[in-house]
């Protein structure tokens, strides 16, 4: 089973426009509302993949009740600790000429609700992974990703990091199996990465001298930099294809990866893949189908060695 903790999930609502005129009335060509968070996207797109999957988070209010019913509709298994105060949070993106985002800021999570959070990893083992995925919001330690992957890690569960700042920072010695920073995360860690893929393999095992395994870093419309624990580092150009939006593409590539690692595919397929799938999200309205991911698969080239 593959579990994912997203701290603050919220309701994306996408709105298409003409163009975008402030301090004017703009009128929408279309829009949706979807249950979202990274965490969220990564189990939506292994759903899809047929994997088992389960989403963990926190949810609170009206709006909480709204993306639970929401989620619930897509199959997708949850366990969301409800919080007594405040409202999960609505993300709104603007798609127009350029695409806006204004992102809500959700909930205040009590240590109370972590720990009960925390409680319900217990019960995962060797043949799980738990994904922990987004940044952490206001009022919560710093160091909340690292206690997670601390707790799970002596029982076998094999765990997927996706944040950036002093959350990866402070997880990093708790040896998580990938990390999957994009090239400003990994510019931040390091200090200045490079823009050439040689560059970024070798920043890249800085971050695996401070503890971390496989590493997957994304570079947009450069492709994606894989730099396994042991092995040699591969480097993909990107998809070729007409970007929609860039929302979900990141966590869609996390998803590719797990979707790999379960069938067993070489370093070489597994970045395939994974890039595969992060494309198929950015040439897609929202997250991809499987159909989509084989679409983009078959138009994406070979690795080649670092």
């Amino acid at each position: 089973m593959i579990y994912t903790v997203t701290l603050n999930p919220s309701l994306d609502y996408l709105v298409c426009t003409e163009a975008l005129r402030p301090g004017k009335l703009c009128r929408t060509s279309g829009e949706t509302l979807y249950p979202g968070g990274k965490g969220v996207n990564v189990s939506l797109v292994c759903a899809s993949l047929g994997l088992p999957t389960r989403a963990l988070g926190f949810i609170a209010g009206r709006t909480g009740a709204l993306f639970a019913s929401l989620l619930a509709e897509t199959g997708v298994e949850y366990d969301f600790c409800r919080l007594e105060q405040g409202m999960t949070r609505i993300n709104i993106k603007v798609s127009a000429r350029e695409q806006t985002e204004l992102n809500g800021a959700g909930p205040q999570i009590p240590a109370e609700a972590l720990t009960r959070l925390a409680e319900t990893l217990d019960t995962l083992g060797e043949e799980d992974w738990l994904v922990l995925s987004g940044s952490v919001p206001a009022g919560v330690p710093a160091d909340v990703y690292a206690k997670l992957l601390e707790r799970v890690r002596h029982r076998g569960v094999k765990t997927l990091l996706d944040t950036s700042g002093d959350a990866l920072k402070n997880a990093l010695p708790c040896g998580p199996d990938l990390i999957k920073p994009n090239l400003e995360e990994l510019d931040a860690l390091v200090g200045g990465a490079p823009r050439n893929p040689a560059g970024i393999a070798a920043c890249a095992r800085e971050l695996q001298a401070a503890g971390a395994k496989d590493i997957l870093i994304s570079c947009g419309a450069q492709g994606a930099v894989l730099v396994p624990a042991d092995g040699q580092a591969l480097y993909l150009q990107a998809t070729p294809g007409d970007a929609v939006q860039p929302v979900g593409a990141g966590d869609s590539m996390a998803a590719g990866w797990l979707y790999a690692q379960a069938q067993g595919f070489s370093a070489a397929e597994t970045l395939r893949f994974a890039v595969a799938s992060g494309s198929a999200a950015a040439f897609s309205a929202w997250l991809p189908n499987r159909a989509r991911i084989q679409a983009a698969l078959e138009k994406t080239g070979t690795p080649q060695p670092l």
